[in-house]
């Protein structure tokens, strides 16, 4: 109620400015619904925080990256549309750059994950410049690739908040250090496909990994990444050892 209120205080200020209808707002979260809003009670009342996702806030699982995201462009965008396109909150940085006309003047150094979702905002299909994968990261340091329908969990468990947690589920030799999900036909992310398709498994990784190792996820110079070797759990390691720097 006091999200809805805030947001109304917003649009009534813009009107008064008469700049509402070229004026970008965008809503959405940083992550999904953290535990500490008692998501079991909420769900018991019929309200779905995170919606089918599995997982919460801090985990790899979906229910803790996936997000609501509104945008309203009276000006840009046509009431009452929607996009599939694969976008991040990281993307702000280069969208925002491209609507004032400043993109060339990025240095290299700097957004080096940052896409423009501009041309999605417009309605506009450009494969060219859409984000054709995107990388997540637990609260744990676990993480995950998205391709297409695919995507790859590199750690046993949630890698967060939710059961099973990174120490029990390290232990845990029933669980495979491997997840691949279909989120296309699994959303739920209960169905563990990575036995059934090791190429995949095998191109994601793969992926990553020059990723990590260009320091950056967009064309450009390489970049120094400080957060590598030493970030993948063992059991992660010892199935790809080129994650692990080497």
């Amino acid at each position: 109620m006091e999200t809805d209120w805030v947001v109304g205080q917003v649009l009534k200020q813009l009107y008064e400015q008469n700049i509402a209808e070229n004026t970008l707002i965008l809503f959405t979260t940083d992550n999904g619904c953290s535990p500490a809003a008692k998501i079991d009670d909420l769900v018991k009342k019929g309200h779905l925080p995170n919606a089918h996702w599995r997982g919460h806030k801090a985990d790899i699982f979906e229910g803790g990256h996936r997000v609501p995201f509104h945008v309203r462009w009276p000006a840009k965008i046509k009431e009452g549309t929607e996009s599939d396109a694969l976008i991040s909150t990281v993307d702000f940085f280069a969208t925002s750059a491209e609507i004032i006309g400043a993109e060339k003047a990025i240095k290299p150094n700097i957004a080096e994950d940052s896409i423009s979702f501009l041309h999605a905002l417009e309605g506009k299909c450009s494969a060219d410049k859409a984000r054709q994968s995107l990388i997540h990261h637990s609260i744990a340091g676990s993480f995950a690739i998205r391709r297409g329908n695919w995507k790859l969990n590199l750690c046993p468990g949630s890698g967060g908040w939710s059961a099973p947690k990174p120490n029990v589920a390290l232990k845990d030799k029933s669980l495979p250090p491997i997840q691949l999900y279909d989120l296309e036909k699994d959303p739920s992310e209960k169905n563990n496909l990575q036995g059934e398709h090791p190429k995949v498994v095998k191109e994601l990784v793969e992926e990553l990994t020059k990723i990590i190792a260009n320091g950056r996820s967009t064309k450009g110079p390489k970049q120094s990444n400080e957060g590598w070797p030493n970030t993948f759990p063992k059991p992660v390691v010892a199935k790809f050892p080129q994650l692990a720097g080497e």
